[in-house]
């Protein structure tokens, strides 16, 4: 084996991800989604595998480039996928009793399909598309569905707005909205059960297959669909509708049990936006309610039913997570605790599969049954013998809060007794967790050790993973608290006696953004910062995001009511004391934090004689630098790091 080179922005197009595993029912094998960037192409080929669950060779299924979301047939010999390859993404069924036959594509919906789920007798698949009320009537009448690009282009011109938000992601808003259909698994015209003018989720059946579960907002027409959500039950035969809940939470992970009994889902007061999931068992046959995971103090995500006893479920704690099994009794005990962060499960037969990340790897699929633990792919191998991977150390300081949880690599070629300059990288949210096994910050962390900085996070108060009562206690006031927990992390870090603290440079994206710009500003020892994506302007941000009701929350304001309570909590009331140069990084269709924010920051630095650099990305949105176009991707950290080595330099 040759000797190690450092790793390079351009490594991100090498990395691959394996994501959705799916155990089919007998356990026996798994069908998974593998991704990977392609800076030629600038996209992402997304193909499906299969992997028997006992370990072995991997099998490439589908060679479109644009397919994900397998789901196996209850009797495991077909497989429900999406795939794009036609154009609009659609559903197609797949052939498994014999690896490689041909796809099948059973819909043809005029704004493409989603999210396809089986009936349990495998007769019937559910799934979502767009629609709106023209287009409903002309489904109705048995009208053919077609449309132009003109004819949708026109719709925007004017565009009529009178709903918040009225775009997010990267795309405005037209009228159409997410339906539920169900379609006959041989073949045939879907049938639409869903009527509102609301967008609906990805259902699930009853195990008798007469009803579906599904959530929307109760209010129809009403502002933050996605926030004051009710869970409804779903005739299969009629489409008749009936409502479980008060339409007051934010729900997601929404699942049935084997037995019918319960639903499990997880929620949040739709106005309390810094409160952790409660993961909630509800008896369809009593309404009675539960919290399962009350005495955990930690959030929720992916469910999946084990049993009808008892759900798997991932619990975020301290920069990790932890498989736990919850019973519907309320125990709860840890299945699986290792250092990685899990970003989607799946269980059948007695066997889980997790796809993982780790500080050392960036994804694979890991198997865990009675025969103990082992890796289904090794798909980043190859380029992981290639690499010297600096691994993260852990560290806990204590600040005004209390003691506050971080970690640090080390640079490539690092020698003892000498300081290095330090990267404070600082995390979104704020009610988001970092740790070292973060997957959507592997390369570029690694990219900056490998440009000789020591590389420093943590989880200042607000972050999710320590309990409610943290995750509250930066609210009305992100500057000041989290700056007190992230400088103190910054004198720990200096007492190492492993940083000089003459060549210091920061960055981070939506709140770390925010916080980018605030540290500048109350603190002139950095030499370069690099603020991504960030929020600048409380007053305005309110005005302009598709999220009003986080931005209200989260400081227990309007802006009409305190307009300069909202001010002097703005890093751009403070902007005229940065001296530290400033490149500020934006994409043209982030609706999160709309582009006006950077726009502002960068008018007002520059007007002043600071130095600065604007950098805009077109078509992209907030998740930019996570899952944006690849050479997006690239050329931001090329310019992160190139504008931290020109000022350091200086």
């Amino acid at each position: 084996m040759g000797e190690k080179r450092r790793i390079t922005p351009e490594d991100l197009a090498a990395i691959v991800y394996v994501e959705e595993p799916q155990c089919s029912p007998d356990g026996q094998w798994v069908a998974y989604t593998r991704q990977q960037p392609s800076l030629e192409a600038n996209n992402y080929d997304s193909s499906l595998w299969l992997v028997a669950a006992r370990g072995g060779d991997p099998v490439q299924l589908t060679y479109s480039g644009k397919d994900s979301q397998p789901r196996w047939s209850p009797d495991g010999t077909r497989l429900a996928l999406v795939s794009a390859r036609s154009g609009q993404p659609q559903i197609y069924t797949l052939p498994m009793g014999a690896v490689g036959g041909e796809a099948r594509q059973l819909t043809r919906h005029i704004n493409g399909a989603t999210s396809p789920v089986w009936s349990p007798d495998g007769r019937h698949i559910a799934f979502l598309a767009r629609l709106n009320a023209a287009e409903r009537a002309d489904e109705d009448a048995g009208q053919p569905q077609t449309a132009t690009s003109e004819q949708r282009s026109t719709f925007f011109d004017p565009l009529i707005i009178d709903r918040v938000p009225y775009r997010d992601g990267t795309t405005v808003h037209d009228n159409r909205f997410v339906h539920l259909y169900v379609v006959d698994a041989a073949g045939g015209p879907p049938r639409r059960l869903t009527h509102h003018d609301a967008h609906y989720t990805a259902p699930v059946w009853s195990p008798d297959g007469a009803k579906l579960y599904t959530t929307r907002i109760v209010q129809v027409g009403g502002d933050e669909y996605w926030r004051y959500a009710s869970i409804f039950e779903i005739d299969a035969a009629t489409g008749a509708e009936r409502p479980l809940m008060d339409g007051q939470h934010t729900i997601n992970d929404l699942t049935i049990s084997p037995d019918g009994r319960f639903l499990a889902f997880n929620r949040r007061d739709g106005r309390d936006t810094a409160s952790q999931f409660e993961c909630c068992l509800l008896e369809l046959a009593s309404g009675a309610r539960r919290v399962l995971n009350a005495a955990l103090d930690r959030p929720v995500t992916h469910l999946v039913w084990e049993s009808a006893q008892a759900l798997l479920a991932v619990v975020a704690t301290e920069g990790r997570s932890v498989l736990y099994r919850l019973g519907v009794d309320g125990r709860a005990e840890v299945v699986i605790d290792e250092p990685q962060q899990i970003l989607s499960l799946s269980h059948a037969a007695g066997v889980t599969v997790v796809s993982s990340a780790t500080m050392h790897n960036p994804s694979e699929l890991i198997a865990y049954d009675a025969q103990g633990r082992r890796a289904l792919t090794r798909v980043n191998d190859a380029l992981l013998a290639a690499l010297t991977v600096q691994p993260a150390h852990e560290i806990w300081f204590n600040s005004p809060y209390g003691r506050i949880q971080g970690w640090y690599h080390l640079p490539v070629g690092y020698e003892e007794g000498r300081t290095y300059p330090l990267a404070l990288n600082i995390h979104g949210g704020p009610q988001l967790m970092w740790g070292p096994h973060e997957r959507t910050l592997w390369h570029e962390w690694q990219c900056h050790a490998a440009e000789g900085y020591v590389v420093f996070y943590c989880n200042p108060r607000g972050s999710e993973g320590y309990g409610n009562a943290f995750n509250h206690a930066l609210n009305h006031n992100w500057g000041e608290l989290a700056m007190q927990d992230i400088m103190a992390g910054v004198e720990a870090m200096l007492a190492t006696g492993l940083v000089d603290a003459e060549r210091m440079v920061l960055t981070g994206g939506s709140f770390g953004g925010f916080m980018t710009a605030w540290i500048v500003a109350h603190d002139t020892r950095f030499k370069a910062a690099v603020a991504q994506r960030g929020v600048y302007n409380l007053i305005s941000f309110y005005g302009t995001t598709d999220i009003p009701t986080f931005a209200e929350t989260q400081f227990n304001c309007l802006p009409w009511d305190d307009h300069e309570y909202l001010w002097q909590r703005s890093p751009l009331a403070h902007a005229k004391h940065i001296q530290t140069p400033l490149l500020i990084i934006h994409s043209e269709n982030d609706f999160r934090v709309a582009m006006e924010q950077a726009e502002q920051l960068f008018t007002w630095l520059h007007r002043m004689g600071k130095t600065v650099r604007f950098v805009r990305f077109p078509r992209d949105g907030h998740e930019m630098t996570r899952s944006g176009e690849p050479q997006h991707r690239l050329r931001s950290l090329q310019e992160m790091l190139a504008w931290w080595s020109a000022h350091l330099t200086k």
